[in-house]
């Protein structure tokens, strides 16, 4: 992750920052003075951002599942309160493009975990219902957000597949 992103990140914002500083340093201390601050507390942020991202992380026993989100929260899923895993493609917004999605549901087909191919290589999401010996359904043709939230409404947080009003 550092060398693939953050490597290229800091070579673009170099010499960005490095111009903004050089054309407002004719605009006096005071300018110069807020500029700096300015940009260190995008640094920080960035920092904080990295590292948040480098301690997510989500562990998956056969007791169950673990996750350690990107700002810190902690979730955790007990193995008797899960009922299968449930494994589709949805399209990424309005292209032909699609991405995997892993759902733990309960009995009741409400999501618990949830993992999506953004993130997690094909591997990681193909290893989950072994190590949880849970029953898998796959889906095998990709849906819309729209149509997950008619078939499965209990899946997608609130704010997800809503369009924009016409």
């Amino acid at each position: 992750m550092t060398r693939s992103v953050g490597l290229p990140v800091l070579a673009l914002l170099l010499p960005v920052v490095l111009t903004v500083l050089w054309l407002v340093s004719p605009l006096g201390a005071a300018a110069m003075g807020f500029t700096t601050a300015a940009i260190v507390v995008l640094f920080v942020l960035g920092a904080a951002a990295y590292i948040g991202y480098q301690r997510a992380e989500v562990v998956v026993s056969p007791h169950g599942v673990v996750e350690r989100g990107f700002l810190g929260r902690i979730n955790s899923v007990a193995r008797r309160e899960m009922a299968r895993v449930l494994r589709l493609e949805t399209y990424r917004g309005d292209t032909l493009e699609t991405v995997q999605q892993l759902f733990i549901v309960d009995d009741h087909g409400r999501c618990l975990f949830r993992m999506r191919g953004t993130f997690w290589d094909d591997r990681s999401l193909d290893a989950i219902a072994g190590v949880l010996e849970l029953d898998e359904e796959i889906r095998t043709e990709p849906v819309t957000m729209s149509e997950l939230r008619t078939s499965d409404p209990h899946l997608l947080y609130w704010f997800e597949g809503r369009g924009l009003p016409s």
